[in-house]
């Protein structure tokens, strides 16, 4: 299981998210709360962030932990943003694939991260991707499930369905051909969030402004 977090609002600097408030993700990532499955999240990280102006995300993605990482200290204190998505990463499986297995994933506009295992993998999940065409299989980031639920997502945005749609469909076919799994999805494109509860809880915080 990973811990993740999603952002749209007044421009903050990446630390004032991430990193100073106390139980923010930098901190999850060795002291998690409310965290049933794994006891840290040490197997990866990544940020993705919008610069104004400019409607594809940048990101920075690590294979350690995010504490261990000196250079993100310097990003997260100078890097400012009206929007991310963030995440650090305990691994289902043990993989090769290093920081392109950790979230978020990005394709055009867009951010996503996965929150949970899909049950079964990847056998479970056999049938579904053969919906997919080969050059999206052959192009995923990743060997893990998380890559192939965002090409599931990302396939459905791209034929025209808006956020909500995508997450709303995908989530029940992959339950359906994986049940147990967890699927606590987040999807952004710089000025919403969509988010997906399956199997695990969702907080989220509003304010005015």
């Amino acid at each position: 299981m990973c811990r993740h977090l999603a952002y749209v609002g007044p421009a903050e600097p990446l630390g004032a998210l991430l990193v100073a408030p106390p139980h923010a993700l930098y901190r999850q990532s060795w002291a998690p709360r409310h965290q049933r499955y794994g006891t840290v999240n040490a197997d990866g990280f990544g940020v993705g962030w919008y610069a104004d102006g400019d409607p594809a995300p940048a990101r920075y993605r690590r294979a350690g932990p995010i504490w261990a990482d000196l250079s993100f200290a310097d990003l997260a204190r100078v890097v400012r943003t009206r929007a991310l998505l963030a995440a650090v990463r305990d691994a289902t499986l043990a993989g090769a694939d290093a920081e392109a297995a950790a979230a978020p994933y990005a394709a055009d506009r867009w951010l996503f991260s996965h929150n949970g295992a899909v049950k079964g993998w990847p056998g479970s999940l056999a049938a579904l991707s053969r919906g997919l065409p080969p050059e999206e299989l052959l192009s995923l980031e990743a060997r893990n499930d998380s890559a192939l639920v965002w090409a599931l997502v990302l396939a459905r945005l791209r034929a025209g369905d808006d956020p909500g749609r995508a997450l709303a469909d995908t989530v029940p076919e992959v339950a359906a051909a994986a049940p147990g799994s967890r699927l606590n999805l987040l999807l952004t494109d710089g000025t919403s969030v969509t988010a997906t509860t399956w199997g695990d809880t969702l907080w989220y915080l509003a304010r005015p402004g």
